[in-house]
């Protein structure tokens, strides 16, 4: 029974405004549950001059501390997507993120070695986090990454240098956006 208890917490969810379209990000006191891109922009519509990321509702004084530092480190990674490898993440509250599984360590080891600008294959990823036989299981990982952009699962793509999918393929012209806009900021 106190198991249950400590697992419940009351969530809070906030939208911003991004190039990407509409972000909702929801978490507690205890750290950030997900975050989802809405895919309520058109592709044609998206451009670099589309706002940056801006907060739409909720007043930054309701959010716990762990949702601020996450608004203030995707308002960074719009605007000044360098300088995210020097602001502190928010911690995570998510089961996918907990513990020791492979799922965990997968994108533990995405968000700690594949840095900002860079991409690493399936494969590759699978060698560094232990198991060089498990590329399909990298790509479970990448599908349930409850928190993309902070795990940059963008940044992993097939052996071939192709983009692969995202968010179960319907946000491929999403995760082609993604590594532009880190390339053109690495390298300008």
């Amino acid at each position: 029974m106190k198991k249950q208890r400590e697992s419940q917490c009351t969530q809070k969810t906030i939208s911003l405004l991004s190039p990407l379209g509409t972000i909702q990000v929801s978490g507690c006191e205890n750290g950030v549950h997900t975050i989802q891109i809405l895919m309520d922009v058109a592709p044609a519509e998206r451009s670099s001059e589309a706002p940056l990321s801006r907060l739409v509702n909720d007043s930054p004084a309701e959010m716990s501390p762990e949702l601020q530092r996450c608004v203030e480190w995707l308002q960074a990674y719009f605007s000044e997507p360098q300088t995210t490898g020097s602001l502190p993440l928010p911690a995570f509250h998510h089961p996918a993120l907990q513990g020791d599984a492979f799922t965990s360590r997968v994108l533990q080891t995405l968000l700690k070695d594949v840095k900002f600008g860079e991409t690493v294959s399936y494969k590759r990823l699978a060698e560094m986090a232990g198991n060089p036989r498990a590329v399909r299981a990298v790509g479970g990982a990448m599908r349930r990454n409850p928190v993309p952009l902070l795990i940059p699962c963008h940044r992993v793509i097939s052996s071939s240098g192709q983009s692969g999918p995202y968010m179960s393929g319907k946000g491929n012209h999403l995760k082609q956006w993604l590594l532009t806009h880190e390339r053109q900021r690495s390298e300008g």
